[in-house]
């Protein structure tokens, strides 16, 4: 087998992203992917009714993008917007609707509250003021220190203190300093619970607000013609060698050096320069690597990585539109219903307790409504998902149940719909695993987006970068700095890395005696 300069483990579109990053830098690469396809949780596939394209796992990439990382590989994607960016629908039928159009958010925000209106436009005249540099310092490696030192001149110290207190309140606590209604605050509370975040939670409102302001900024586009079509593009671009159905079972370390994998056949694929790998954290240090090539302090820090939650995924193949009760509705690219602002509280407190939410939280999606050739005129691709806790196994009667549930939610909201549906799919936490080996147990994340695991502390206590103990060896996937979201960041900062480590000499000294002081 011919050796290449670096083996990417897992063509999820961080590993993609990583290989033509390096592939651009001249190094022969080889990706090796344990599935029969590549896009890890961006792709597409006909699975309700003929006709009927649906997204299988992300849909809307906002991320993505306003991703400099995916900009900068000029991918060929075509974008598409629906009408409006969200909804969120409230149980008592109102709803809280965000348009690309600032007027037309403004006044939906100010039926809740006299002056939310003005109160909308500020939050995002104060978001434009450091979106630039925000998005920036998301997407490079930590300590973003370039990036951090421009914003603090941007704002001034007074400034920068007042965002860093905004970036740790929950987005309970934003959404009642910002508006005095209850349907921006919505807005942003219902961006959170993308994550695993309670509304409660220290962290949560940064979420809220970037997915918001992004939504208001640029919107939540789709790729024309299904999710697939990034991962086209990034597999297309990509000028080396992607070897499918071969499962890595093993690093192969020498000298505390990676020196390629071994796949679940017996082959050795040796990599003369890095070894990056697109799993999740505890996959790559607790079965990949193995406690003999790491600290025993990391090791026992592993035991402490807490997943997102799990999700269970239904898609509808819809012979008509939705019926929606309240129209606003209707042009939205995502509907979140089934809560106000205590009815998130509620559910994730369900899900904290390890309990199935009796009112389950929505996340919907109308793909049709997006994308026009995603199914024939006049009906819908349709899609939802919501979280449960994360187990090791479900019942297939505790998701049926499940699932009822959804469509409950779903039919208060829009009554006739269940007549209207065709087909129908249901991914259940083990399904989306058996899908994709990364989305272990149904998170989709790479690990919750806590405080407590990001920057430094992402996956476990370190240096917040891509390196690990292993010289040559370098985490790329979402269990890395700056986490979930299809936005390739962790792909690239691995890539990076293994850039600098081979063109500098004293690279590995350095990142080694960092590693001792954490790891000892």
């Amino acid at each position: 087998m011919d050796d290449v300069d670096a083996v990417v483990v897992g063509a999820g579109h961080n590993g993609l992203v990583a290989a033509n990053l390096l592939a651009d830098a001249g190094w022969t690469v080889r990706v090796l992917e344990a599935t029969p396809q590549p896009g890890g949780a961006v792709r597409s596939g006909h699975v309700t009714a003929p006709g009927y394209l649906s997204d299988l796992f992300s849909a809307f990439y906002p991320l993505g993008y306003a991703s400099p990382v995916l900009e900068r590989l000029d991918l060929d994607i075509r974008w598409t917007h629906a009408p409006d960016v969200f909804t969120h629908l409230l149980p008592d039928g109102r709803a809280a609707t965000v348009s690309r159009d600032v007027d037309r958010t403004a006044a939906s925000m100010e039926q809740f509250a006299p002056g939310d209106g003005d109160r909308w436009r500020n939050a995002y005249t104060d978001w434009q003021s450091v979106s630039g540099e925000m998005l920036k310092t998301l997407f490079t490696p930590f300590p973003p220190v370039r990036n951090s030192v421009g914003l603090i001149r941007q704002l001034k110290l007074g400034g920068a203190l007042r965002l860093a207190r905004r970036l740790v309140l929950s987005v309970r606590e934003l959404g009642s300093e910002l508006f005095a209604g209850e349907g921006a605050a919505l807005a942003l509370a219902g961006c959170a619970l993308h994550t695993d975040l309670s509304p409660e939670e220290a962290g949560g409102g940064v979420y809220g607000w970037l997915l918001a302001m992004l939504g208001q900024e640029m919107g939540w586009p789709a790729p024309v013609g299904g999710a697939q079509e990034l991962t086209s593009a990034l597999v297309r671009r990509f000028p080396g060698e992607i070897v499918y159905d071969a499962p890595v079972t093993r690093v192969l370390v020498a000298r505390g050096r990676a020196m390629g994998v071994r796949t679940a056949d017996g082959r050795d694929w040796r990599a003369r320069r890095a070894v990056i790998a697109d799993v999740p954290a505890p996959a790559l240090y607790l079965d990949l690597v193995g406690e003999r090539w790491l600290p025993p302090r990391l090791t026992e820090d592993m035991a402490h990585f807490r997943w997102d939650g799990a999700t269970v995924k239904v898609d509808w193949a819809v012979r008509s539109k939705v019926p929606w009760t309240n129209p606003a509705a209707a042009g939205a690219g995502t509907v979140h219903l089934g809560a106000d602002l205590n009815g998130l509280t509620r559910y994730a407190a369900h899900l904290a307790s390890d309990e199935i939410p009796p009112n389950p939280f929505l996340l919907l999606g109308q793909m049709t409504t997006t994308d026009a050739t995603r199914s024939p005129d006049g009906t819908e691709s349709m899609w939802a998902y919501t979280h449960l806790p994360h187990r090791a196994s479900w019942s297939a009667d505790e998701i049926a149940e499940h699932v009822e549930r959804m469509e409950a939610v779903v039919e208060e909201h829009a009554p006739g719909f269940r007549g209207e549906v065709v087909g129908r799919n249901v991914f259940a936490p083990g399904d989306m695993e058996r899908e994709n080996p990364s989305l272990v147990g149904g998170a989709l994340g790479g690990g919750t987006a806590a405080a407590f695991q990001q920057l430094f502390l992402r996956p476990v206590p370190g240096l917040g970068r891509a390196d690990t103990p292993v010289d040559r060896l370098f985490l790329g996937s979402s269990s890395a700095h700056p986490g979930g979201g299809v936005h390739g960041a962790p792909g690239a900062n691995a890539a990076r890395a293994a850039l600098a480590r081979d063109g500098n000499p004293l690279y590995p000294a350095v990142i080694g005696a960092a590693h001792r002081v954490i790891y000892r």
